[in-house]
């Protein structure tokens, strides 16, 4: 008998990012559940508080899964299909995050919270997993992220 149990593969900071890669691991006949994406959906905000939505494979397919995953660029490109790197140390370990810190969006967050809807203006930036430097990009197109579990 085979082991049951699931093992986290790959976090993602939007549920609809986990869906398009459930898909494609479910295609190759990998079984897949998330966990924490329901909860995302409801408030997008609290996804780095819970850590994301969590994509989980059956135990004895977890190193397909990863092989697969690793086939997968992932981290964020730019609109020339380039590796966006870290402006302090260099690092391509980017990823895309809404923040609520300019007065915008703290309006926005508080309107939110006060009459039960969600928010209609969020900021996003992009944050470096090395260095934790957070920085801009103009860019008009931005590629899902993801953080593949080792």
């Amino acid at each position: 008998m085979k082991n049951e149990t699931f093992t986290t593969v790959a976090v993602f900071q939007y549920s609809s990012e986990a869906q398009i890669i459930k898909g494609r691991l479910e295609a190759d006949g990998i079984e897949v559940f998330l966990t924490d994406n329901l909860t995302i959906d409801t408030d997008p905000l609290v996804s780095r508080a819970i850590g994301g939505v969590k994509l989980k494979v059956l135990s004895y397919q977890a190193t397909e899964a990863k092989q697969i995953l690793n086939a997968i660029k992932p981290y964020s490109i730019d609109d020339e299909s380039e590796t966006i790197h870290c402006p302090n140390c260099k690092s391509m370990h980017i990823e895309l995050f809404s923040t609520i810190k300019d007065a915008k969006s703290l309006f926005s967050f508080i309107y939110g919270v006060l009459f039960s809807s969600l928010p209609f203006h969020t900021k996003h930036r992009y944050r470096c997993e090395m260095c934790d430097t957070e920085f801009d990009l103009k860019m008009k197109r931005i590629s899902p992220t993801l953080r593949i579990e080792r």
